[in-house]
């Protein structure tokens, strides 16, 4: 249950993300001034409400990483896409961390883990070897690296149960259409808007499925109850 001090910022992610997502819908200047605003808002305050329900330092560190980059990429130019495609990857670190964690106290749950570790094993080669001819030659060691490690990712969230495992998949889904604009693929109308709305949707599940893993948060403090012997 949302404690009641979190749900301020959580309302406000939601207010934030409805704007950035409206936004890039409307697009034109106005979409644009909207966008620059909304973005930077999501993930410090999604951070707040993880940090608010007692979440791990390891994913509040992760939803700041994301911010960094989510700031370096409003900027287009190819030094700051690197930028900020290094701070998603250190979140992905905090991540993976975290699900190494976490997922001592649930990997007994998962099923299917032999199947599910191959296609997150087949993804990253699928992906690079379908980019990369199309990857500017400086993009394509670091977005081969980064796909390895979002996958890593996304594979460790599946360990906490299905919303982290959606948040994961999610995840990889939204970078993957990044890299199919910078591969200079055929794009969907508003490829922006798709974007986001699945990063919003990641992040969101991610948190929310790593605050429902046991162990993920601290528990009620212990009380001390002492027998009190009567002599008469």
């Amino acid at each position: 249950m949302t404690p009641r001090h979190a749900r301020v910022p959580l309302v406000c992610f939601g207010l934030a993300g409805v704007v950035d997502l409206v936004s890039l819908a409307v697009g034109h200047d106005i979409g644009d001034a909207g966008h620059t605003v909304a973005k930077p808002l999501l993930m410090p305050l999604l951070a707040l409400y993880a940090h608010l329900c007692g979440g791990p330092r390891l994913l509040v560190g992760a939803l700041l990483l994301g911010w960094g980059g989510d700031v370096l990429l409003l900027l287009d130019a190819e030094p700051a896409f690197l930028a900020g495609m290094a701070s998603f990857a250190a979140g992905h670190m905090c991540y993976l961390l975290l699900f190494a964690r976490l997922g001592a106290n649930t990997a007994s749950r998962a099923r299917g883990g032999r199947l599910r570790a191959a296609v997150y094993a087949l993804a990253p080669v699928s992906t690079v070897t379908l980019l990369r001819p199309g990857l500017p030659a400086g993009l394509r060691v670091p977005v081969a690296g980064y796909s390895l490690l979002l996958t890593a990712m996304a594979y460790g969230a599946a360990r906490l149960g299905p919303l982290a495992a959606a948040g994961g998949a999610l995840f990889l889904l939204s970078d993957t259409l990044i890299a199919t604009g910078v591969a200079d693929w055929p794009q969907p109308p508003r490829p922006d808007l798709w974007i986001m709305l699945t990063y919003i949707a990641a992040q969101y599940l991610l948190v929310t499925g790593v605050l429902r893993a046991p162990g993920a948060r601290p528990g009620p403090p212990a009380t001390y109850r002492g027998n009190r012997t009567v002599t008469t």
